[in-house]
């Protein structure tokens, strides 16, 4: 038996909205970024304003309130135009995501709005030497130490790393989600 499947009228807007975006904006100048190794950040801010900054958010904080698919259907129409910016752009989402699901109320109020803007852009810091990916394999440590952390751990591969302006969290803790830490 075969299970047909269709997109619905939003969902072929969403998806369409998101090529023509990397079709006019991306494309034309992704090789010259990629030979440049320029972040392209000025145009992701430009997604941004189009929703793709906040995906999955909730609305109440900016967020566009789209489902998982929607934001397939947007990443794979980015990935047209380049593909280094559509990944990047879905770790944003999901980083933020993160804060907006085990966020406090003053958490997501202080960051999500501008991390749906990409005022702020959050990086993602999983890998590290020996583990890889394997998030089980992890050793980075965040230990709580009177009324801050202390990171303990190695990381590489983080992807936002090298943005001016980032909203970061590494290690784990068990307990509960700390503060992002917001740098320049």
């Amino acid at each position: 038996m075969t299970t047909q499947f269709h997109l619905n009228a939003d969902q072929i807007a969403i998806r369409d909205m998101a090529r023509t975006f990397a079709r006019e904006r991306l494309a034309p100048k992704a090789i010259e970024w990629d030979a440049n190794k320029h972040f392209p950040v000025a145009e992701m801010r430009e997604g941004a304003a189009l929703g793709m900054g906040g995906v999955y958010l909730r609305d109440d904080i900016g967020g566009t309130g789209l489902s998982r698919l929607d934001a397939t259907l947007i990443f794979e129409a980015l990935s047209t135009g380049c593909p280094a910016i559509s990944a990047f752009m879905s770790i944003h989402n999901m980083a933020a995501w993160m804060i907006d699901a085990f966020g406090s109320s003053e958490q997501r109020t202080k960051w999500l709005p501008r991390l749906c803007t990409m005022e702020l852009l959050a990086g993602y810091c999983l890998t590290e030497p020996g583990a890889g990916s394997d998030a089980a394999a992890l050793r980075t440590r965040a230990v709580r130490h009177g009324d801050q952390y202390v990171l303990n751990g190695q990381k590489q591969f983080i992807s936002g790393a090298g943005c001016q302006r980032s909203v970061r969290r590494h290690g784990t803790d068990r307990r509960g989600m700390d503060p992002p830490e917001y740098r320049h």
